[in-house]
């Protein structure tokens, strides 16, 4: 999924820049994705597999996201006995439609595992 025309014009991060983040985060998907849910309309939650260096890579992650796009809101959790770690994502109703977006974009990559 290439077209970033769903990214808000309040994200900061520079045009130039959107697509690799972008790929950033779509590799971590499709790598580590077990399980998307939608628990609210304004709340996603991600379940990913650990593993060696999968919790620093989501929290670096979410550490520049939420840099240039404030809206979002991030919580990540592990839980060392099932190996997962969560990533519950939430944003106000102003943006809703890139949850939305988020969403089907995640899923996308989370299928191509």
């Amino acid at each position: 999924m290439s077209d970033l025309a769903w990214v808000p014009q309040s994200c900061t991060l520079p045009t130039e820049e959107r697509p690799l983040r972008a790929a950033e985060w779509d590799a971590l998907f499709a790598e580590r994705l077990t399980a998307l849910t939608r628990p609210q309309p304004l709340h996603l939650r991600l379940d990913l597999s650990g593993g060696p260096g999968v919790e620093e890579r989501v929290r670096d992650l979410v550490k520049r996201e939420s840099g240039c796009c404030s809206f979002f809101t991030f919580t990540t959790t592990t839980n060392h006995g099932d190996g997962l770690v969560r990533l519950d994502i939430a944003v106000d109703q102003e943006h809703e439609a890139v949850l939305d977006a988020l969403a089907a974009r995640t899923a996308a990559a989370g299928e191509q595992r």
